[in-house]
């Protein structure tokens, strides 16, 4: 795989490289809790790359995996809002933070009467778990029911009428969540990333077996540099700081949306950061979508017409079985397009499906 290549992997999907109460404050004043035996504090200051809507009211909630990682979140509740709400978990991209493209979606979805919350996965932005910046199919898998076991606590929601977005590689773990999680009533993917196949594959399965084999003798070497050493290394395949002009066309939007004002949040491994060197080894071996085509609840999967990742979607549709699924493609958007475009992410179409499903 080319150095391109592995640069471009590595910014999505960091390759080559029940629930508790919720815990939330007033406005601008400091959150401390425990978090894996240490203070932890969090934000409370809007820092988001979206701007706060007037719609709906927020706050930051923390709940806990069946790992007993600590997640933290954003819950987004519509003004005015009835007695029982269907709610909605959202989380991705993979690399990013709920401050960023999820935390969109979230607060858009409450705008439109949800009640929804966007999420840190694991090991990432303020949510817990060591060490940092570490990627599992299981625990990011988890991690969805994890948010559902959570919001099916709440006064306010409605415990039969929940569904979960996952947006780039969380697209991927999201219907993973659905295949295992019946309580998870409506599914949508946006953008996704099957990151076991693009981790095992290469891009477009470029890899073949030797390939595979070469890449987990280099990752496991990387383990025992690791053990020796008594710290975990970072990849080395991350968006540059400054780009070159040759780069593919999709690193170079993943550079606008990361690395500059539009996009840029300093909790974000792809802004600010990269994986752990060793993430790709789990993601390798364990197949995300393999009962795909078992999971029963509705699934609407989006994706640009233009994305270098389109495959990923028009696939994992094609394992998808029954009349509640439908697959949409997004004339001439490309893959970050479903980020944060609000003029070209089909919010509309969303909400419909959500209405009809929850």
């Amino acid at each position: 795989m080319s150095k391109i290549k592995n640069v471009a992997v590595g910014i999505c999907v960091g390759v080559a490289a029940l629930a508790e109460s919720a815990m939330a404050a007033q406005e601008n004043a400091p959150v401390l809790m425990v978090k894996e035996g240490r203070e932890m504090k969090l934000e409370q200051q809007w820092d988001k790359t979206f701007p706060r809507s007037s719609k709906v009211d927020h706050k930051k909630v923390t709940f806990r995996n069946r790992y007993g990682i600590t997640l933290a979140a954003d819950m987004y509740i519509p003004r005015n809002a009835g007695e029982k709400l269907a709610a909605i978990a959202v989380s991705g991209p993979f690399g990013a933070v709920k401050e960023q493209a999820s935390g969109l979606y979230a607060q858009t979805m409450a705008e439109r009467g949800f009640l929804t919350i966007a999420f840190d996965p694991s090991y990432t932005g303020e949510s817990g778990g060591e060490p940092r910046n570490v990627a599992s199919p299981d625990i990011n898998t988890e991690d969805f029911s994890a948010a559902v076991d959570f919001l099916s606590t709440l006064d306010n929601v409605d415990a039969d009428r929940i569904g979960i977005i996952g947006i780039c590689g969380f697209g991927g773990m999201g219907l993973n969540a659905a295949a295992m999680d019946t309580r998870i009533k409506a599914t949508v993917t946006s953008t996704m990333y099957d990151m076991s196949r693009v981790n095992a594959n290469g891009y477009f399965d470029a890899m073949n077996a030797d390939a595979r084999y070469e890449l987990r003798k280099q990752l496991n070497e990387q383990r025992t540099k690791d053990a020796r050493s008594g710290a975990i290394a970072p990849s080395q395949n991350r968006l540059p700081d400054a780009l070159s002009g040759n780069e593919p066309q999709f690193v170079k939007d993943y550079f606008d949306y990361y690395k500059t004002p539009r996009g840029f949040h300093p909790r974000s491994i792809n802004s600010n950061g990269a994986w752990n060197a060793t993430s790709p080894l789990s993601f390798m071996n364990m197949p995300l979508l393999s009962y795909a085509g078992e999971i029963r609840n509705a699934v609407l999967v989006i994706h640009g017409e233009k994305a270098h990742s389109r495959y990923f979607s028009e696939d994992a549709f094609k394992k998808l079985t029954g009349d509640n699924k439908e697959l949409m493609i997004i004339p001439g958007a490309n893959h970050v397009d479903l980020y944060d475009s609000v003029d070209v992410i089909p919010f509309d179409t969303i909400e419909s499906f959500f209405r009809k499903y929850l």
